[in-house]
């Protein structure tokens, strides 16, 4: 044994050849602060081998290694830059001694290899992968770029065009694209990996494969003339700037990174990596989308423990085959759940029917299935009209219309036909499972199970807690929505539960705004560039359509009367006079016709103008700053309100509703990270100076006393300390 550690070991396998073992404790392998240590230590322990001729890098888990470890990253943000600075140089310096080593060096690499992990491999000479590995550099997506030397070393590996590819998306190459790419040399079976390694490291050391020129082409400056240079760059940038565009700052500092340190040495080069990353480190977009990720495990976790609880549903029942019917049948058979689709007309079922089979045909011209593969799932679909086999349903998913007395009357009778122990749900957005609740004998049985529309794209569900409501209840449906590839969110009961609860206070502020004499396209604009929603208010509530908006208005204004009740005519009473519904009719606030593929365009229409002009003052230019304020105050009072009253379980549950629910740009964490990223206090007296506009800009108590007390929604990061050996 030549080191052992807690994660990693190192061994000789025969004469002069070693081998690093990556076998941590955890269930998979990662570059924590503590395995990067023991890491160094091994490297320390190899430099003193005499005999040494040969090193094998590789994994006894599933996978090599997946990344760096991100529950540390805030931590580590949040040093003083010079020492993040010291910290990756420090961290560098451990890469180089592998990439340095006198002897060659092969990577094993099975399963993932990511972020860290590739990083890792490559400062190796050689690398062969098992036909399951999946290879990448996804940092960008958490708002920061590579920082152990991938924005180095893998553009003088496979060319700055294809890195820039890599590196600027952060999705991972399955292993036959890596070897085309050249990030790899071989790809073997999986339990031929330990013996194609060893040879490969045998032909290096007998002198058949050059490692030498192989290490010394990632330690050179990049080989491009200028005008390639100018070329590549330029393009990549321009790509870049469409894609990511202005809120996503990472992919552009990479580029960058690499295109300043193409002329330089491996050691000035990750000095220019260093700079950048900690600039990239220090945004709040990388706070954000850090945040994002620690919730969505949270979230994930969460599932997880229900799933071990709860009875798995084997047989699902929609009841209402409209779009969103369909939908969700849609939903539940491609994760393998039979449904019995349910309705009074055969009209009502061949339009479930359709909806289900569209969305699988696309995925058929997308070659992601095939012919038989559609049939099968689409046969998991039951279509009736009576309640035949409800014996063996195990969750009902109810989806008919948004109408409180047709809602009962449907849960009542489905009640009657379906087992002792089968859990009821409702597919409803505003309306209280409570009140629907008391026309059943079993309300303990019953919960709510909101969807959002397009079922198949929203990846939220909002599981709604009676409350009668029983825990197994709520355990079976969180599994069950977690089994269709849906982040469920637990919410307790009021009118709107949580995401409706909270877009209609913002929905308000656009009413007013428009009655102060704001421009409806200006707000969209605003909105949607600046502050970074994928639709203005304008847009939104012609997505969602102006009746279905018109009508939950009323149900929020009888709930929070307070608050949400108006004393005006605004402008969706106006266009629902009108008849303008949005989309669906062709006309909102703007006009739609179909595109090329039947999809809904929208155009500016001057008729709109003129229909709101009699409900508003003259017409006023805001500046962008006064309109995100007034659009998202009353929201953020509304989100800090659902806490307070514990609609909402914590910040990270409510952020997460936000981002996957309502589409809150991702790049601004939802509503805790973004009052984190202003500071409670500024956000206070900001509030107070609108307050005369109403009782949707009043602060609440709870969120006064905590910016008075300077305590925080999330914990406050507490820098990592380093410990160097």
């Amino acid at each position: 044994m030549i080191y052992h550690g807690e994660t990693l070991s190192v061994h000789y396998l025969e004469d002069g050849i070693a081998e690093l073992i990556f076998a941590a404790p955890s269930p998979v392998n990662k570059f924590d602060l503590a395995t990067l240590e023991s890491f160094n230590l091994a490297l320390d322990a190899l430099y003193q081998q005499p005999n040494l001729k040969g090193l094998i890098l590789r994994s006894t888990k599933a996978s090599f290694i997946v990344g760096a470890d991100i529950t540390e990253f805030l931590g580590l943000f949040s040093l003083p830059a010079d020492q993040l600075s010291q910290w990756l140089h420090h961290a560098n310096t451990i890469f180089n001694k592998l990439e340095d080593l006198p002897v060659p060096t092969v990577a094993a690499i099975n399963g993932y290899a990511l972020g860290g992990g590739c990083e890792c491999i490559l400062a190796t000479d050689f690398r062969i992968a098992d036909h399951q590995a999946r290879i990448g550099l996804p940092e960008t997506k958490l708002g920061i770029m590579p920082g152990f030397g991938g924005t180095v070393r893998l553009p003088r590996l496979i060319g700055a065009d294809n890195a820039m590819e890599v590196i600027t998306t952060g999705k991972d190459k399955k292993a036959a694209a890596a070897l085309s790419l050249g990030l790899i040399d071989a790809v073997v079976a999986t339990d031929m990996l330990p013996t194609a390694a060893l040879s490969m490291v045998k032909q290096a050391i007998k002198g058949d494969l050059d490692w030498q020129q192989r290490r010394y082409q990632k330690q050179i400056p990049l080989r491009l003339n200028a005008t390639e240079a100018l070329m590549s760059f330029t393009t990549a940038k321009a790509m870049v700037a469409n894609i990511a565009g202005k809120h996503y700052p990472a992919p552009m500092a990479a580029i960058t990174a690499i295109e300043t340190a193409a002329t330089c040495e491996r050691e000035q080069a990750l000095t220019i990596e260093n700079n950048h990353f900690i600039k990239l480190a220090k945004t709040n977009v990388a706070q954000s989308l850090v945040g994002i990720f620690l919730n969505d495990q949270y979230l994930k976790n969460h599932a997880k423990q229900a799933i071990k609880t709860a009875p798995t549903t084997q047989q699902a029942m929609v009841l209402g085959a409209g779009i969103m019917g369909g939908g969700i049948a849609y939903q539940s058979v491609t994760h393998h759940v039979p449904v019995i689709m349910k309705d009074i007309t055969t009209d009502a079922l061949t339009l479930g029917m359709q909806q289900a089979a569209k969305l699988l045909n696309k995925k058929l011209t997308r070659g992601r299935i095939d012919g038989l593969q559609m049939a099968a799932t689409l046969a998991m679909i039951t279509p009736s009209l009576t309640y035949s086999d409800t014996q063996q349903v195990d969750v009902v998913i109810e989806a008919v219309v948004e109408n409180p007395t047709i809602k009962a009357a449907v849960l009542a009778e489905v009640e009657q036909q379906v087992t002792d122990t089968t859990v009821i749900t409702s597919n409803t957005s505003t309306i209280p499972i409570n009140l629907l609740a008391t026309s059943l004998q079993r309300p303990q049985n019953f919960c709510g199970m909101h969807f959002f529309n397009p079922v198949h794209k929203m990846p939220l569900v909002e599981i709604i807690r009676g409350q009668h409501t029983s825990d197994e209840t709520i355990a079976r449906v969180v599994a069950y929505a977690a089994k269709m590839g849906k982040t469920p969110i637990v919410v307790n009961d009021c009118p709107g539960f949580f995401v409706n609860r909270v877009l209609f206070p913002y929905l308000a502020a656009f009413s007013l705004l428009l009655r102060d004499g704001g421009d409806y396209c200006q707000i969209d604009n605003i909105m949607e560039a600046d502050f970074g929603w994928p639709m203005g208010p304008a847009y939104l509530l012609d997505v969602v359509g102006i009746d279905t908006a018109h009508h939950a208005q009323k149900v929020m204004a009888q709930g929070f009367p307070q608050r949400m009740a108006k004393q005006y005519t605004d402008a969706i009473d106006v266009l629902y006079q009108q008849q303008r519904f949005g989309q669906k009719t062709g006309a909102g606030f703007f006009n739609y016709s179909l595109d090329k593929k039947g999809k809904p365009k929208k155009a500016f229409d001057p008729q709109t103008a003129t229909l709101l002009a009699p409900i508003a003052a003259a017409p006023t230019s805001f500046d962008s700053t006064t309109i995100t304020d007034r659009m998202l105050i009353p929201m953020i009072n509304e989100v800090v309100r659902c806490l307070e009253e514990k609609i909402i379980a914590t910040p990270a549950e409510a952020d997460m509703a936000l981002v996957y629910g309502l589409g809150f740009p991702p790049f601004r964490g939802g509503v805790f990270r973004y009052l984190e990223h202003i500071g409670l206090a500024n956000y206070v007296a900001l509030a107070d100076s609108y307050q005369s506009l109403g009782p949707l800009y009043q602060v609440p108590d709870g969120l006064r006393a905590k910016a008075a007390a300077d305590e925080h929604y999330y914990p406050t990061a507490t820098a990592v300390t380093m410990t160097h050996h």
